[in-house]
Order: C-alpha cells, then structure tokens, then sequence
C-alpha cells in the first residue's frame, strides 16, 4: 500500500512533504513526521476555495490546490462516489 504525499507551503517559503491521511473536498488530515513524533492536522479551504489552510504548533501550512480540483482529483480515484445509485 502507498500512501498518497503532498507537499505544503511554510510561511517562510520553504515546502515540507506530508503524508494524506483522509482526504474529502471540504477537508485534508494529513500526518506530519514520523513514528512516534508524528502529529495529525486538518486543512481546511479558505473562503475563496482556492487552497487549504492549517496550523500545527503555531505555523501556518498552506496547500495551493483549490477545492475543485480536489474534488476532481477524488472523483478520478472513486467514480463509484457520484454514480447513480442502483435500484
């Protein structure tokens, strides 16, 4: 099993690389570190939708995809999510 990463922007420029742990349109959970120094944080879009924003510890991460793409993204990976249902 691989485990989806992506990458985050820091508030000082540099990018971080972290690991998806749920992932739904109106909200990211991802992992950051490892093994027993990890700790998990949601993302959540901003008001115009065009990225995520969390905090951990007091810094703040940004993703930079917006919310449909991310929708899309989903969509791709389980069509089965939007089908009509079977009756």
């Amino acid at each position: 099993m691989t485990n989806e990463k992506i990458k985050l922007k820091m508030e000082n420029g540099q990018t971080i690389e972290v690991v998806v742990f749920s992932k739904r349109a109106d909200a990211i959970e991802v992992v950051i570190g490892e093994g027993i120094h990890n700790m998990k944080f949601t993302l959540t879009p901003t008001r115009n939708g065009m990225a995520y924003v969390g905090s951990i510890k007091g810094r703040e991460l940004v993703y930079e995809r917006s919310r449909e793409k991310v929708q899309a993204e989903l969509e791709i990976l389980n069509p089965q999510v939007r089908g009509p249902r079977a009756r």
